[in-house]
């Protein structure tokens, strides 16, 4: 199945890039994650000022917020796989993640605006708090790795439950990277899922 639809202006930066990614196409996005920081960590360089830049607009946004609601946290600022990154860590920030990530969706699209507003250039930054997103990708890679195995032993195509997507891009990178097998999203968010089915 390929998907060839133009993302609709609505459309979050991630849910774009996982667009890209359902046509079996490695558009190199690391999160969201996400991305993301399985590409590796690396500080300011030449060729990356520009979004080392976004994550210091960002890590000053956020640092803004956590004053206003009395939270304390570290804030780190980096580029990791190609994007920038903004990771806070600290007690007390689970109400910033909210139900499977609701809220730290909601809180990195408003970083993004902010950045936006600052550079004029839309940004694929991505916000982890607590660690949150490194875990859910933890996760998220078991279960692709158990559908995976699951496609292989059965020879049919496995459901996944309704996810985001950052959470539909991390299975499609663990599903991708494995012989024999594909992805593909189905349905419309918020139910839009992925189908793991043996590769043709």
């Amino acid at each position: 199945m390929t998907e060839t639809s133009i993302p609709r202006a609505d459309q979050s930066l991630d849910e774009e890039e996982t667009a890209t990614l359902e046509v079996d196409v490695d558009d190199t996005e690391a999160a969201d994650d996400a991305e993301a920081p399985a590409g590796g960590r690396e500080k300011k360089s030449a060729g990356e000022s520009d979004l080392f830049r976004q994550s210091e607009i960002a890590a000053d946004y956020v640092e803004g917020l956590l004053d206003i609601l009395d939270y304390d946290g570290d804030i780190d600022e980096l580029v990791a796989g190609g994007r920038p990154v903004v990771e806070v860590v600290g007690s007390r920030l689970q109400n910033l993640v909210g139900q499977r990530g609701a809220t730290l969706d909601a809180l990195q699209e408003l970083t993004r605006l902010a950045v936006f507003r600052q550079t004029g250039t839309p940004s694929r930054l991505l916000l982890d708090v607590g660690g949150y997103r490194a875990n859910r990708r933890k996760e998220l890679a078991a279960v692709a790795k158990n559908a995976v195995e699951k496609v292989k032993e059965y020879g049919e195509p496995v459901r996944l439950e309704a996810m985001n997507a950052f959470e539909r891009k991390c299975v499609h990178d663990v599903v991708n990277a494995m012989a024999g097998v594909a992805s593909e999203s189905e349905g419309v968010e918020p139910n839009r899922r992925i189908v793991v089915r043996p590769a043709d």
